[in-house]
């Protein structure tokens, strides 16, 4: 099997194989073979961002389900401290939905195969 690069190309192997003490044949060789095992999957750059707001969605959910379950603790047992107003625990779950959703299509859009 043959491989081409450009310039540009073959300087950014060189490198990351010299970053992991290989030459860049081999360097080249490991990263094919990841990604036809699935060990790897490439990544765009527009991705990253998406996977980034996806970890952040999902921290930001996972704060807001703890504060519905403070206002359901609330809710059921009087005096349990400071109440929080419910309505405002929901919009925060709402708009945390609406982060992942919009983070998951964006996600799904970069996975669909490109004809």
């Amino acid at each position: 099997m043959n491989l081409s690069f450009n310039d540009a190309e073959l300087e950014v192997v060189r490198l990351a194989a010299e970053r992991e003490g290989m030459a860049s044949a081999a360097w080249a060789g490991r990263q094919v073979m990841a990604v036809a095992q699935h060990v790897l999957v490439p990544v765009s750059r527009d991705a990253e961002d998406v996977l980034r707001e996806l970890i952040q969605a999902r921290v930001e959910l996972r704060e807001t389900v703890a504060a519905l379950r403070a206002v359901a603790a609330t809710a059921v047992v009087s005096g349990a401290g400071a109440p929080v107003p419910a309505g405002t625990v929901v919009e925060e779950a709402l708009k945390a939905v609406g982060r992942l959703d919009a983070a998951t299509a964006a996600v799904l859009r970069e996975r669909h195969p490109r004809s």
